[in-house]
């Protein structure tokens, strides 16, 4: 991917190298990120404290996608200031990241202004280690995500080397894939389909709420494949930066995750879409680079 040099964007809030007190929360954390068994329900922030009963391990939480909102009760709290040793590979990494964004707001802000709309820029967090936000308190093993409460997207850069050596997905473009589906998230969230859903999962039953979090996150997939088309049209993309991406949605699809963590696939509790899934609905936000072609709840199997 051709970033080096152009715009970084003034959205992002370095946390890295603070440490944060403890803080309460009330009500239920409603995750919306990358997901597979009970990690997900940190990624489902939308669908809330339904996921955290499905008790899937920690680790599989590093493999998930996306963040949430919920009520939480702040107490006083401490952070702390150190000085962190960042290496050159560290820097440059965070400096791909703010060009990403920025290359986010470039092309949403286009849309949302040929709809005759005023695009909400979302701010993006880097920490390390752990951090807490509106959704509640978060730590690098949850992975990146996005917090409706406060628009923001989190994420600690230590991903990425996970995402290379764990789960087998390396290239520039998979990292701006990651970052591209938590802005898919917020555009849910500031069109309403977030809160929506939000509303809907009180009523419904684990396996229904489950289902109805694929299609949230099959959006977001497909919001991230519309970035993609529009970064190729400006001749950004490299060859082979385009499988890098498809690659990585494989990769994280939730039986993927799920054979590689646990070594067997439970359907009933996916909650982001199969690899199948995923790499089909990136690729049609890719190959369209239309919103419209990104309805994952009117057709019946998406």
């Amino acid at each position: 991917m051709q970033w080096r040099g152009r715009r970084e964007s003034d959205n992002v809030e370095d946390r890295r190298g603070q440490s944060g007190g403890g803080f309460s929360r009330s009500g239920m954390r409603l995750p919306i990120g990358r997901g597979g068994g009970r990690p997900s329900l940190i990624v489902l922030v939308v669908i809330g404290g339904v996921l955290w009963m499905m008790g899937v391990s920690p680790s599989t939480i590093l493999s998930l996608l996306l963040g949430g909102g919920g009520n939480y009760t702040q107490q006083t709290q401490t952070t702390q200031q150190v000085s962190p040793q960042r290496s050159a590979a560290e820097e440059e990494m965070a400096a791909f990241v703010k060009v990403v964004l920025a290359e986010t707001e470039d092309v949403w802000g286009a849309i949302f202004q040929k709809a005759g709309q005023t695009y909400p820029q979302p701010k993006l967090v880097l920490f390390s280690n752990q951090i807490r936000s509106a959704c509640g308190s978060a730590s690098a093993a949850t992975g990146p995500f996005y917090c409706p409460g406060d628009q923001k997207v989190y994420i600690d850069l230590s991903f990425y080397q996970e995402l290379k050596t764990r789960f087998e997905a390396p290239g520039d473009f998979a990292q701006a894939y990651v970052i591209a589906h938590e802005v898919g998230h917020h555009i849910q969230n500031v069109t309403g389909i977030l809160p929506k859903f939000n509303e809907m999962r009180r009523s419904m039953s684990e396996v229904e709420a489950n289902k109805m979090s694929i299609r949230v996150e099959l959006q977001a997939d497909c919001y991230a494949g519309v970035w993609g088309h529009y970064t190729n049209q400006k001749g950004l993309l490299d060859n082979g930066d385009l499988d890098e991406a498809l690659n990585a949605a494989t990769q994280i699809g939730d039986d993927a995750l799920q054979k590689r963590t646990q070594g067997y696939v439970v359907p009933d509790s996916f909650n982001h879409g199969t690899s199948a899934q995923r790499k089909r609905w990136f690729a049609k936000g890719y190959d369209s680079g239309s919103v419209g072609a990104c309805d994952t709840f009117s057709v019946a199997n998406p």
